[in-house]
């Protein structure tokens, strides 16, 4: 029987369970938690606002959102939300599912951790990015019933969160700096990369061999 946790089904078809095992085969117990935690959160989310959203979508949304930090899906030289997005919707073709499809989640991904620009796309996508944003800062967890959220942390607790996600980020990271540059891996980047100097846009238009 599948797990509800809030009110909230876990998806748990055939799709869904293959994608969890990769979840848990390259990734950590921290970056799972956070996962489900995310899928819930983001659902919870749906539901306070009224929309029709396919679960299991954003729940494969949710499991390839870090998956771009992991060695085994890091590229040398794209974001790791790009990352984990090519992880994605490569999975998605591999198993016949339709390029419309596969396109959606793969802009849910790489969008997980754009501000506002999801909130104007289909509700899979804004959802990945309320449900990461409410477990990571806390934006959006005004639309998540106190119980609800109780509900989810007994499940899927944050243990060692908060320095451990920050690690995660880092070390998905840190051989590529030049891929934090406009995002927020560049604050994390700051903290935990010695050496690191984050560069200034003013500064690259300074740079800009055409002059003027």
């Amino acid at each position: 029987m599948a797990e509800v946790i809030a009110g909230i089904r876990i998806p748990d078809s055939r799709l869904a369970r293959e994608a969890t095992d990769l979840l848990r085969e390259h990734g950590t117990p921290l970056l799972l938690a956070h996962s489900l935690r995310v899928y819930l959160f983001g659902a919870i989310q749906g539901r306070h606002r009224g929309w029709a959203v396919d679960h299991e979508l954003l729940y494969l949304g949710a499991v390839f959102h870090d998956l771009g930090l992991t060695a085994k899906y890091r590229s040398p030289d794209h974001r790791f939300e790009v990352d984990g997005a090519n992880a994605a919707r490569d999975f998605l073709r591999a198993n016949g599912i339709d390029e419309p499809t596969a396109e959606l989640v793969w802009d849910a991904v790489a969008l997980h951790t754009t501000r506002e620009i999801p909130w104007h796309k289909r509700p899979e996508i804004a959802l990945l990015n309320g449900g990461a944003a409410a477990d990571v800062v806390g934006v959006g967890l005004d639309e998540i019933p106190t119980g609800d959220r109780d509900a989810v942390l007994a499940a899927y607790p944050r243990v060692d969160f908060e320095q451990g996600i920050i690690r995660a980020f880092s070390e998905g990271c840190a051989s590529k700096p030049a891929t934090a540059f406009g995002t927020m891996n560049a604050d994390v980047l700051e903290r935990t990369l010695p050496g690191y100097r984050r560069p200034n846009f003013c500064d690259l238009i300074a740079g800009n061999p055409l002059g003027g």
